[in-house]
Protein backbone atom coordinates (compact mmCIF):
# COMPACT_ATOMS: atom_id res chain seq x y z
CA UNK A 1 0.00 0.00 0.00
CA UNK A 2 1.69 2.91 -1.43
CA UNK A 3 -0.29 5.52 -0.28
CA UNK A 4 -0.11 4.45 3.55
CA UNK A 5 3.70 5.24 3.77
CA UNK A 6 5.16 7.91 6.20
CA UNK A 7 6.19 10.05 3.62
CA UNK A 8 3.44 10.39 1.79
CA UNK A 9 0.77 10.82 4.78
CA UNK A 10 0.13 14.25 5.26
CA UNK A 11 0.52 13.87 9.27
CA UNK A 12 1.96 15.75 11.74
CA UNK A 13 2.72 14.01 15.26
CA UNK A 14 1.74 16.03 18.33
CA UNK A 15 1.37 15.17 21.49
CA UNK A 16 2.37 11.99 20.95
CA UNK A 17 -0.08 11.07 18.34
CA UNK A 18 -0.10 11.84 14.67
CA UNK A 19 -2.97 14.38 13.49
CA UNK A 20 -3.82 14.69 9.81
CA UNK A 21 -2.44 18.03 8.27
CA UNK A 22 -5.80 19.29 7.04
CA UNK A 23 -6.98 19.35 10.76
CA UNK A 24 -4.12 21.98 11.93
CA UNK A 25 -5.01 24.29 8.80
CA UNK A 26 -8.37 24.20 10.07
CA UNK A 27 -7.38 25.50 13.21
CA UNK A 28 -4.92 27.74 11.62
CA UNK A 29 -8.01 29.10 9.43
CA UNK A 30 -10.85 29.36 12.41
CA UNK A 31 -7.41 31.44 14.80
CA UNK A 32 -6.86 33.52 11.81
CA UNK A 33 -10.75 34.44 10.91
CA UNK A 34 -11.33 35.23 14.84
CA UNK A 35 -7.96 37.82 14.66
CA UNK A 36 -9.43 39.29 11.22
CA UNK A 37 -13.01 39.55 13.05
CA UNK A 38 -11.20 41.25 16.26
CA UNK A 39 -9.50 43.55 13.41
CA UNK A 40 -12.77 44.21 11.63
CA UNK A 41 -14.77 45.22 14.83
CA UNK A 42 -11.62 47.59 15.97
CA UNK A 43 -11.63 49.47 12.64
CA UNK A 44 -15.59 49.78 12.16
CA UNK A 45 -15.86 47.06 9.26
CA UNK A 46 -17.93 44.89 10.77
CA UNK A 47 -21.48 46.65 10.90
CA UNK A 48 -21.39 47.13 7.16
CA UNK A 49 -20.43 43.81 6.13
CA UNK A 50 -23.28 41.98 4.71
CA UNK A 51 -23.47 38.30 5.92
CA UNK A 52 -21.22 38.33 8.52
CA UNK A 53 -21.26 34.26 9.27
CA UNK A 54 -20.88 33.45 5.29
CA UNK A 55 -18.09 36.10 5.39
CA UNK A 56 -15.93 34.86 8.56
CA UNK A 57 -16.61 31.00 6.93
CA UNK A 58 -15.10 31.99 3.80
CA UNK A 59 -12.06 33.88 5.14
CA UNK A 60 -11.53 30.68 7.64
CA UNK A 61 -11.81 28.53 4.44
CA UNK A 62 -9.05 30.95 2.84
CA UNK A 63 -6.97 30.82 5.42
CA UNK A 64 -6.96 27.29 6.36
CA UNK A 65 -6.44 26.37 2.03
CA UNK A 66 -3.19 28.90 2.04
CA UNK A 67 -1.77 27.71 4.78
CA UNK A 68 -2.61 24.00 3.22
CA UNK A 69 -1.31 25.38 0.19
CA UNK A 70 2.27 26.93 1.70
CA UNK A 71 2.88 24.37 4.30
CA UNK A 72 2.20 20.85 2.47
CA UNK A 73 1.80 21.85 -0.88
CA UNK A 74 -1.29 20.30 -1.70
Amino acid sequence: MPGCQASLSPSVPLFGAYFPSWLICLAGGIIGAVVLRVLFIRIGLDEVLPLRLLVYACLAAAIGLLLALTLYGR
